[in-house]
């Protein structure tokens, strides 16, 4: 579905990505993931065609995305859901036209055709029942599952989720983790699921990238990476304080820093 081929991306100086490689297996579930800061949403948004690489060639479905026009390219995200890290649900409206929103933007159907398409969305999520509800009274994990409905009302050939785990309780990401997968084989989609929660994106990828340094340091299905026994790859997946993985920024020495003096 994806293939990325000597990817490279900066922010002014810095290297976000340095010749990444990336396929995505069609009917997969692929695990993302690596340290905060690592690039991961950057990823996404190169994917989709926000953001323009520095070097290197990005093919969604056989489409070169830096190549399309504009037109073309708006086509290809129609057929591509995405769940935000916030869920980013519209607070105005209630959880039907939410889901609604979507169709009416870009289809046109009869107001009874819309109402069973809904409907039968926020079936597969859970939260028929709550389709008169706005926003604010939902919990987390329902606006999270509402953003879900909302991403796939177009029936896309892939997902997109971007910490779809974060903030939630374990009740509610255990539901999460049980609908990607679902909806993943039910609808014969395409997921990538940008992550750092290890235990629940390997209980249900396919196939798992660990980046780091603008590189792939590890790929595999979630039983080779976790039989890896690198230092990079130990250190992520078993959460350790200390190894080669660092937790500061890139900074000059802070000897030098602190010597230096003036305004930052």
């Amino acid at each position: 579905m994806i293939k990325i081929r000597g990817l490279t991306f900066r922010r002014g100086e810095r290297v976000i990505f340095d010749q990444l490689d990336l396929d995505i297996q069609r009917g997969s579930v692929t695990g993302i993931m690596g340290p905060s800061g690592s690039g991961k949403t950057t990823l996404l948004k190169l994917m989709t065609g926000q953001l323009q690489p520095n070097a290197g060639l990005i093919e969604v479905d056989g489409e070169n995305i830096q190549h399309l026009k504009k037109k073309d390219l708006f086509q290809l995200r129609q057929r591509m859901g995405m769940l935000f890290q916030s869920g980013a649900l519209l607070t105005d409206l209630t959880v039907f036209e939410n889901v609604a929103y979507p169709l009416r933007e870009h289809v046109k159907l009869s107001p009874s055709l819309l109402r069973k398409l809904v409907l039968l969305k926020l079936e597969a999520v859970g939260l028929r029942g709550a389709r008169d509800l706005m926003p604010h009274e939902l919990s987390g994990g329902m606006a999270r599952r509402v953003a879900l409905a909302r991403a796939i009302a177009l029936d896309p050939m892939m997902l997109l989720y971007d910490e779809p785990f974060t903030g939630q309780d374990p009740i509610s990401m255990g539901v999460l983790v049980t609908l990607i997968r679902q909806l993943n084989d039910d609808a014969g989609l395409t997921s990538i699921l940008v992550s750092h929660d290890v235990r629940e994106t390997a209980s249900i990828a396919d196939a798992l990238y660990l980046i780091y340094g603008g590189k792939v340091i590890a790929h595999g299905t979630p039983a080779e990476i976790a039989a890896d026994q690198s230092a990079q790859v130990r250190q992520f997946m078993d959460g350790r304080p200390d190894g080669p993985l660092h937790f500061h920024y890139p900074a000059p020495a802070l000897a030098d820093d602190l010597r230096a003096g003036g305004s930052s």
